[in-house]
């Protein structure tokens, strides 16, 4: 994977609506500012429960976008990451509308986790109760096969997104194909969707277990065979992070956006200066994604009797979650938890920008934040351009993630692209692609509470960021190409 700034974009939401106007888009107005790019589900039907990520093939391109032969074009201008859903599959899958008719007499019928396979002898209460959940209620779906036959089968997330048995030889080959589907067609690179729930076993919370490491790790195995890198896509309490980066190719820096909240909302760096000190190295770093802003990230650990504390306070928690709230005016609030489908206990739904009331120079200064800290830097596209939260959508769908998954228009894009803040944030981010210096050494400088102070050096090549989170007074330098000192204006 390239050290350079990666987009990350639904195929359809970003001016035009498929393959061939993305890759317009790219090698037009956003020529050589990203070094890869995320490409959200787009495979077979973009449109079910959950934006993609409820696939009824995995195999197929979604063909309102394209097909196969447009990835291979895109693939050719830029490096290519796409989601491995792990975890389920859309109960609209031939797979699985097999199994409902034919029952056990389907060749699918191993592809589907049921509750007997975890509990053979049943479960007690300690048992269910045990189990991590990410929304509310019990992870089971009573459905009706073939003869009359009542199955309660596992669905982590919703009724339409039924959990895979991926241990069983017919889970393994539907996950090989994937691969090699994604291999042939020149991705470089796959986010393991929701793998922490990928294993279950009887007596655990079924997140993030020892098998589960295993099955990462002989995933990761099949994946480099085929030239391709992986990502694990998780949250959880952030030593947990730590733990699970020491074990896979890549992750997502998930404290990080609510931690740059926390400092610009209190005027501090310390809690995000101490998580500079111990935070993985073989990070992919974010603001905003296609999900809501974790809290979860940088709380105490709720699994843990002890009460492990987090990363900041827990009255300081609930104060960012309501600052987030005021700054947005409330939409967040109508978009998150119980106030909106997609159920995430963790998340506060909202576009980074209005989680920042709009405001341009705490924006910037957030993404300098991000792109001076290690780790590969990727930009959400609703993020790149100061997205706001679209509440029509939002009215529409009911569905609380869709307040940050608007679809751009090429005029809307055109408009965004001519604001200074957008301008800035390109300008930031080919600095951050092209200055030698962020591949040399990065120093967490010694400063006050208040003061966040990132330098990297490689050989005579330097670049520094330092603010003032009390006063917001700021300055981003960086040698030039003669030795000399230049700088870059955020406001």
């Amino acid at each position: 994977m390239k050290n350079q700034v990666q987009l990350i974009t639904y195929v359809d939401r970003l001016g035009g609506g498929d393959l061939a106007a993305l890759r317009a888009l790219l090698q037009g107005p956003l020529a050589g500012v990203f070094g890869g790019v995320h490409l959200l589900p787009f495979f077979h039907a973009i449109d079910g429960a959950d934006a993609g990520f409820d696939p009824i093939d995995h195999l197929r391109v979604d063909p309102r976008l394209g097909g196969w032969d447009d990835i291979r074009r895109l693939a050719a201008d830029t490096e290519l990451m796409a989601d491995v859903i792990v975890n389920h599959v859309s109960s609209d899958s031939p797979q699985f509308q097999d199994y409902a008719a034919r029952g056990e007499a389907s060749p699918h019928a191993g592809l589907f986790l049921d509750f007997e396979r975890v509990f053979p002898q049943g479960a007690r209460a300690a048992d269910l109760l045990a189990l991590y959940r990410p929304r509310p209620g019990l992870p089971f779906t009573a459905l009706t096969l073939a003869g009359g036959v009542r199955k309660l089968l596992w669905t982590t997330f919703t009724p339409q997104q039924l959990d895979i048995d991926v241990r069983h030889p017919q889970g393994r080959d539907y996950l090989q194909a994937i691969l090699q589907t994604f291999a042939a067609n020149g991705i470089r690179m796959v986010r393991l969707d929701a793998v922490g729930y990928a294993i279950k076993r009887a007596g655990t919370s079924c997140f993030m277990l020892p098998e589960t490491f295993d099955f990462i790790a002989e995933f990761a195995g099949q994946a480099r065979a085929l030239g391709i890198e992986v990502l694990v896509e998780i949250h959880a309490y952030y030593q947990r992070q730590i733990e699970i980066a020491q074990r896979v190719d890549r992750v997502y820096d998930f404290a990080l956006p609510p931690l740059v909240l926390h400092a610009l909302f209190f005027g501090t760096a310390e809690p995000l200066k101490a998580w500079a000190r111990v935070r993985p190295a073989n990070a992919l770093t974010v603001l905003d994604t296609h999900d809501g802003i974790g809290i979860i990230d940088i709380g105490a650990d709720a699994a843990d009797r002890q009460g492990r504390p987090g990363l900041v306070p827990p009255h300081e928690l609930d104060a960012l979650v309501e600052r987030i709230h005021a700054n947005s005016g409330g939409a967040s609030r109508q978009a998150t938890g119980a106030a909106a489908s997609n159920l995430d206990l963790y998340q506060v739904n909202c576009t980074f920008y209005d989680a920042l009331a709009r405001d341009d120079l705490r924006y910037l200064l957030a993404r300098a934040i991000q792109f001076f800290l290690p780790g590969v830097p990727q930009v959400y596209y609703v993020g790149l351009l100061a997205g706001e939260n679209d509440m029509a959508l939002l009215a529409r769908t009911g569905v609380g993630r869709d307040i940050n998954r608007h679809r751009y228009s090429p005029a809307e894009i055109e408009a965004a692209l001519a604001r200074p803040v957008v301008a800035r944030l390109l300008a930031l981010i080919r600095l951050r692609n092209a200055h030698p210096a962020f591949g040399g050494t990065f120093t967490l400088q010694p400063s006050a509470p208040q003061v966040l102070s990132l330098r990297w050096q490689q050989g005579a090549d330097w670049a520094e960021f330092e603010l003032d989170l009390a006063t917001l007074a700021h300055h981003l330098a960086y040698s030039g190409p003669l030795g000399e000192r230049c700088a870059l204006a955020l406001a």
